[in-house]
Protein backbone atom coordinates (compact mmCIF):
# COMPACT_ATOMS: atom_id res chain seq x y z
CA UNK A 1 0.00 0.00 0.00
CA UNK A 2 1.16 3.19 -1.32
CA UNK A 3 1.87 5.96 1.75
CA UNK A 4 -0.12 9.42 2.02
CA UNK A 5 1.94 12.13 3.27
CA UNK A 6 0.80 14.64 6.31
CA UNK A 7 -1.39 16.88 5.82
CA UNK A 8 0.09 20.85 5.80
CA UNK A 9 -1.07 23.49 8.28
CA UNK A 10 -0.56 27.37 8.32
CA UNK A 11 3.05 28.07 9.39
CA UNK A 12 4.65 24.90 7.93
CA UNK A 13 7.61 25.31 5.59
CA UNK A 14 7.94 24.55 1.89
CA UNK A 15 10.65 23.20 0.31
CA UNK A 16 11.33 24.54 -3.63
CA UNK A 17 14.02 22.72 -5.79
CA UNK A 18 14.54 22.97 -9.83
CA UNK A 19 15.28 19.19 -10.78
CA UNK A 20 14.93 19.96 -14.46
CA UNK A 21 15.32 23.33 -16.50
CA UNK A 22 16.22 26.68 -14.81
CA UNK A 23 13.25 27.97 -13.61
CA UNK A 24 12.07 31.79 -14.53
CA UNK A 25 13.40 33.87 -11.50
CA UNK A 26 11.10 36.48 -11.50
CA UNK A 27 8.15 34.70 -11.89
CA UNK A 28 9.37 31.98 -8.65
CA UNK A 29 9.99 35.47 -6.61
CA UNK A 30 6.42 36.10 -7.43
CA UNK A 31 5.03 32.70 -6.63
CA UNK A 32 6.68 33.29 -2.81
CA UNK A 33 3.37 35.71 -2.56
CA UNK A 34 0.94 32.72 -3.41
CA UNK A 35 2.56 30.46 -0.79
CA UNK A 36 2.28 33.60 1.92
CA UNK A 37 -1.73 33.64 0.63
CA UNK A 38 -1.70 30.19 1.82
CA UNK A 39 0.25 30.70 5.38
CA UNK A 40 3.13 28.71 4.29
CA UNK A 41 6.97 29.70 4.02
CA UNK A 42 9.12 29.22 1.63
CA UNK A 43 13.00 27.58 2.15
CA UNK A 44 14.77 27.20 -1.24
CA UNK A 45 17.30 25.05 -2.52
CA UNK A 46 20.92 25.78 -2.71
CA UNK A 47 20.89 25.34 -6.33
CA UNK A 48 17.49 26.90 -7.33
CA UNK A 49 19.15 29.68 -9.11
CA UNK A 50 22.03 27.43 -10.84
CA UNK A 51 22.35 27.42 -14.34
CA UNK A 52 24.21 24.43 -16.75
CA UNK A 53 22.75 24.66 -20.00
CA UNK A 54 19.12 23.75 -20.27
CA UNK A 55 19.48 22.42 -16.77
CA UNK A 56 19.13 23.93 -13.60
CA UNK A 57 22.55 23.03 -12.41
CA UNK A 58 24.76 19.90 -12.30
CA UNK A 59 22.93 16.31 -12.36
CA UNK A 60 24.68 16.03 -8.91
CA UNK A 61 23.55 19.89 -7.71
CA UNK A 62 19.60 19.42 -8.71
CA UNK A 63 19.93 15.46 -7.12
CA UNK A 64 21.51 16.96 -3.45
CA UNK A 65 18.73 19.74 -3.25
CA UNK A 66 16.20 17.37 -3.42
CA UNK A 67 17.39 14.80 -0.79
CA UNK A 68 17.89 17.78 1.38
CA UNK A 69 14.52 18.77 1.49
CA UNK A 70 13.31 15.11 1.84
CA UNK A 71 16.07 14.81 4.95
CA UNK A 72 15.17 18.29 6.53
CA UNK A 73 12.96 17.70 9.30
CA UNK A 74 11.59 21.59 8.84
CA UNK A 75 10.21 21.05 5.47
CA UNK A 76 6.97 19.83 5.37
CA UNK A 77 6.48 19.37 1.60
CA UNK A 78 8.30 19.40 -1.67
CA UNK A 79 7.64 21.35 -4.38
CA UNK A 80 8.99 22.04 -7.90
CA UNK A 81 9.69 25.09 -9.16
CA UNK A 82 9.18 24.20 -12.87
CA UNK A 83 9.83 21.28 -15.47
CA UNK A 84 11.63 21.64 -18.73
CA UNK A 85 14.29 18.43 -19.04
CA UNK A 86 16.39 16.57 -17.19
CA UNK A 87 14.76 14.58 -14.09
CA UNK A 88 15.08 11.60 -15.83
CA UNK A 89 18.90 12.42 -15.74
CA UNK A 90 19.19 11.90 -12.32
CA UNK A 91 16.04 8.82 -11.51
CA UNK A 92 18.80 6.30 -10.90
CA UNK A 93 20.79 8.61 -8.48
CA UNK A 94 18.09 8.92 -5.84
CA UNK A 95 17.87 7.55 -2.13
CA UNK A 96 14.45 6.30 -2.66
CA UNK A 97 15.20 4.85 0.91
CA UNK A 98 15.89 8.08 2.23
CA UNK A 99 12.55 9.36 0.77
CA UNK A 100 10.80 6.48 1.69
CA UNK A 101 11.72 7.03 5.75
CA UNK A 102 10.84 10.87 5.43
CA UNK A 103 7.41 10.67 3.58
CA UNK A 104 6.29 14.34 2.52
CA UNK A 105 4.19 15.91 -0.12
CA UNK A 106 5.98 16.38 -3.31
CA UNK A 107 4.82 18.60 -6.12
CA UNK A 108 4.74 18.94 -9.87
CA UNK A 109 3.93 18.07 -13.00
CA UNK A 110 5.24 17.90 -16.85
CA UNK A 111 8.94 16.41 -16.65
CA UNK A 112 8.24 15.92 -13.16
CA UNK A 113 6.71 13.08 -14.27
CA UNK A 114 9.61 10.91 -14.20
CA UNK A 115 10.18 11.77 -10.93
CA UNK A 116 6.23 11.32 -9.64
CA UNK A 117 6.43 7.55 -11.37
CA UNK A 118 9.67 6.78 -9.99
CA UNK A 119 9.22 7.96 -6.38
CA UNK A 120 5.62 6.14 -6.55
CA UNK A 121 7.33 2.53 -7.64
CA UNK A 122 10.60 2.51 -6.11
CA UNK A 123 9.51 4.59 -2.52
CA UNK A 124 6.04 3.81 -2.46
CA UNK A 125 5.03 7.29 -1.75
CA UNK A 126 1.85 9.40 -3.39
CA UNK A 127 2.96 12.47 -4.77
CA UNK A 128 1.18 15.15 -6.68
CA UNK A 129 0.35 16.24 -10.09
CA UNK A 130 0.08 20.38 -10.15
CA UNK A 131 0.66 23.40 -11.20
CA UNK A 132 4.16 24.78 -10.16
CA UNK A 133 5.64 28.00 -8.89
CA UNK A 134 7.87 29.52 -11.54
CA UNK A 135 6.35 27.84 -14.44
CA UNK A 136 2.02 28.58 -13.74
CA UNK A 137 1.78 30.41 -10.06
CA UNK A 138 4.30 32.81 -10.02
CA UNK A 139 2.78 34.47 -13.62
CA UNK A 140 0.70 37.77 -13.14
CA UNK A 141 -2.20 36.09 -14.31
CA UNK A 142 -3.04 33.16 -12.21
CA UNK A 143 -6.61 31.24 -12.61
CA UNK A 144 -8.48 31.30 -9.49
CA UNK A 145 -9.22 27.31 -9.94
CA UNK A 146 -5.48 26.71 -10.17
CA UNK A 147 -4.91 28.43 -6.86
CA UNK A 148 -8.67 26.73 -5.47
CA UNK A 149 -6.77 22.86 -5.48
CA UNK A 150 -3.83 23.81 -3.50
CA UNK A 151 -6.55 23.50 -0.98
CA UNK A 152 -6.58 19.62 -0.58
CA UNK A 153 -3.07 19.60 1.07
CA UNK A 154 -4.24 21.38 4.10
CA UNK A 155 -7.63 18.54 4.26
CA UNK A 156 -8.38 15.22 3.19
CA UNK A 157 -10.26 16.16 -0.18
CA UNK A 158 -11.93 13.45 -2.21
CA UNK A 159 -12.16 15.53 -6.00
CA UNK A 160 -15.15 15.35 -8.12
CA UNK A 161 -14.05 15.99 -11.65
CA UNK A 162 -16.76 16.74 -13.62
CA UNK A 163 -18.17 19.01 -16.56
CA UNK A 164 -19.12 21.79 -14.24
CA UNK A 165 -14.82 22.90 -14.63
CA UNK A 166 -14.64 22.25 -18.55
CA UNK A 167 -16.19 19.72 -21.34
CA UNK A 168 -15.71 16.33 -21.86
CA UNK A 169 -16.18 13.40 -24.43
CA UNK A 170 -16.61 10.26 -23.62
CA UNK A 171 -14.05 7.98 -26.34
CA UNK A 172 -15.26 4.55 -24.69
CA UNK A 173 -18.08 3.46 -22.66
CA UNK A 174 -17.99 2.22 -19.23
CA UNK A 175 -16.81 2.56 -15.37
CA UNK A 176 -13.24 1.83 -14.70
CA UNK A 177 -11.61 1.94 -11.26
CA UNK A 178 -8.19 1.77 -9.52
CA UNK A 179 -5.06 3.71 -8.73
CA UNK A 180 -4.59 6.57 -10.83
CA UNK A 181 -0.97 6.99 -12.65
CA UNK A 182 0.49 8.79 -15.19
CA UNK A 183 1.16 12.56 -16.48
CA UNK A 184 3.24 13.90 -19.27
CA UNK A 185 2.63 11.34 -22.34
CA UNK A 186 6.63 11.86 -23.61
CA UNK A 187 7.93 11.36 -19.49
CA UNK A 188 5.95 8.32 -19.43
CA UNK A 189 6.93 7.04 -23.04
CA UNK A 190 10.89 7.68 -21.88
CA UNK A 191 10.23 5.37 -18.76
CA UNK A 192 9.71 2.12 -20.91
CA UNK A 193 12.56 -0.24 -21.07
CA UNK A 194 14.09 1.43 -17.73
CA UNK A 195 14.14 0.22 -14.01
CA UNK A 196 11.19 3.27 -13.70
CA UNK A 197 8.97 1.44 -16.74
CA UNK A 198 5.43 2.89 -15.60
CA UNK A 199 3.24 0.39 -14.20
CA UNK A 200 -0.26 0.44 -15.12
CA UNK A 201 -1.65 -2.84 -14.56
CA UNK A 202 -5.38 -2.29 -13.50
CA UNK A 203 -4.55 1.42 -13.04
CA UNK A 204 -6.23 4.44 -14.49
CA UNK A 205 -3.80 6.17 -16.93
CA UNK A 206 -3.75 9.96 -17.06
CA UNK A 207 -2.18 11.44 -20.23
CA UNK A 208 -1.31 15.14 -21.35
CA UNK A 209 1.30 17.20 -23.43
CA UNK A 210 2.45 19.95 -24.92
CA UNK A 211 4.09 21.25 -28.46
CA UNK A 212 3.72 17.96 -30.01
CA UNK A 213 2.96 17.49 -33.19
CA UNK A 214 0.12 14.67 -34.14
CA UNK A 215 2.40 12.39 -35.30
CA UNK A 216 4.82 12.60 -32.21
CA UNK A 217 1.63 11.65 -30.45
CA UNK A 218 1.06 8.87 -32.42
CA UNK A 219 4.79 7.95 -32.12
CA UNK A 220 4.54 7.70 -28.28
CA UNK A 221 0.65 6.20 -28.24
CA UNK A 222 1.65 3.41 -30.00
CA UNK A 223 5.20 2.45 -27.95
CA UNK A 224 2.65 2.93 -25.03
CA UNK A 225 0.69 0.48 -27.06
CA UNK A 226 3.28 -1.93 -28.08
CA UNK A 227 4.42 -2.10 -24.41
CA UNK A 228 0.98 -3.17 -23.49
CA UNK A 229 0.46 0.01 -21.22
CA UNK A 230 -3.00 1.05 -22.44
CA UNK A 231 -4.53 -2.88 -22.39
CA UNK A 232 -3.29 -3.41 -18.98
CA UNK A 233 -5.15 0.00 -17.60
CA UNK A 234 -8.73 -0.37 -16.54
CA UNK A 235 -9.55 3.10 -17.76
CA UNK A 236 -7.92 5.84 -19.37
CA UNK A 237 -8.05 10.09 -18.72
CA UNK A 238 -6.78 12.10 -21.14
CA UNK A 239 -6.07 15.49 -20.10
CA UNK A 240 -4.89 19.11 -21.90
CA UNK A 241 -2.78 18.34 -24.88
CA UNK A 242 -1.93 22.53 -25.70
CA UNK A 243 -0.59 23.20 -29.13
CA UNK A 244 -0.54 19.79 -30.25
CA UNK A 245 -1.41 20.69 -34.06
CA UNK A 246 0.04 19.57 -37.34
CA UNK A 247 2.96 21.79 -38.63
CA UNK A 248 2.66 19.92 -42.01
CA UNK A 249 -0.33 20.08 -44.49
CA UNK A 250 -0.27 15.88 -44.42
CA UNK A 251 -1.28 14.95 -41.13
CA UNK A 252 -3.75 13.10 -39.11
CA UNK A 253 -5.70 15.01 -36.60
CA UNK A 254 -4.46 15.08 -32.53
CA UNK A 255 -8.29 13.46 -32.11
CA UNK A 256 -7.88 10.82 -34.45
CA UNK A 257 -4.46 9.59 -33.03
CA UNK A 258 -6.19 9.47 -29.23
CA UNK A 259 -9.21 7.55 -30.72
CA UNK A 260 -7.12 5.34 -32.84
CA UNK A 261 -5.06 4.18 -29.97
CA UNK A 262 -7.95 4.55 -27.13
CA UNK A 263 -10.39 2.56 -29.87
CA UNK A 264 -7.08 -0.82 -29.82
CA UNK A 265 -7.32 -0.33 -26.07
CA UNK A 266 -11.06 -1.06 -25.49
CA UNK A 267 -10.77 0.54 -21.95
CA UNK A 268 -13.08 3.12 -21.13
CA UNK A 269 -11.97 6.77 -21.63
CA UNK A 270 -12.93 10.26 -21.34
CA UNK A 271 -11.08 13.33 -23.12
CA UNK A 272 -11.09 16.86 -22.30
CA UNK A 273 -9.46 16.99 -18.63
CA UNK A 274 -8.07 20.39 -17.23
CA UNK A 275 -4.97 18.63 -16.47
CA UNK A 276 -1.63 19.30 -17.95
CA UNK A 277 -0.36 22.45 -19.24
CA UNK A 278 -3.41 24.70 -19.08
CA UNK A 279 -5.64 27.32 -17.31
CA UNK A 280 -7.09 26.73 -15.23
CA UNK A 281 -4.83 23.35 -13.99
CA UNK A 282 -6.56 21.05 -11.50
CA UNK A 283 -4.08 19.29 -9.47
CA UNK A 284 -4.79 15.86 -8.53
CA UNK A 285 -3.10 13.23 -6.22
CA UNK A 286 -0.91 10.52 -8.12
CA UNK A 287 -1.19 6.83 -6.59
CA UNK A 288 -4.51 6.95 -4.47
CA UNK A 289 -7.98 5.10 -5.94
CA UNK A 290 -10.16 6.81 -8.67
CA UNK A 291 -12.81 5.76 -10.54
CA UNK A 292 -14.11 7.25 -14.12
CA UNK A 293 -17.69 7.22 -14.84
CA UNK A 294 -18.64 7.77 -18.66
CA UNK A 295 -22.40 7.95 -17.77
CA UNK A 296 -21.96 10.69 -15.26
CA UNK A 297 -18.97 12.22 -17.51
CA UNK A 298 -17.19 12.19 -13.88
CA UNK A 299 -13.48 11.21 -12.36
CA UNK A 300 -13.35 10.94 -8.37
CA UNK A 301 -9.89 10.73 -7.26
CA UNK A 302 -9.53 10.05 -3.58
CA UNK A 303 -7.42 12.51 -1.33
CA UNK A 304 -3.65 12.17 -1.38
CA UNK A 305 -2.68 13.26 2.22
CA UNK A 306 -3.78 11.58 5.68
Amino acid sequence: MLTKPQALKAGDTIGIIAPASPPNQENLHRSFHFLEELGLKAKVGKHVYDQYGYLAGKDEDRLADLHMMFEDQEVKAVICAGGGYGTGRIASQIDYELIKQNPKIFWGYSDITFLHTAIRQQAGLITFHGPMLASDMGKEDVDPLSKEFFKQLFKPTTIQYSEEIAPLETLIEGRASGEITGGNLTLIASTIGTPFEIETRGKLLLLEDINEEPRSIDRMLNQLHMAGKLYDAAGLIFGDFNNCIPERELSLSLDEVIEHYTFLANKPAIKGFKIGHCFPHISIPLGTKAEIDTATKQLTIESGIR
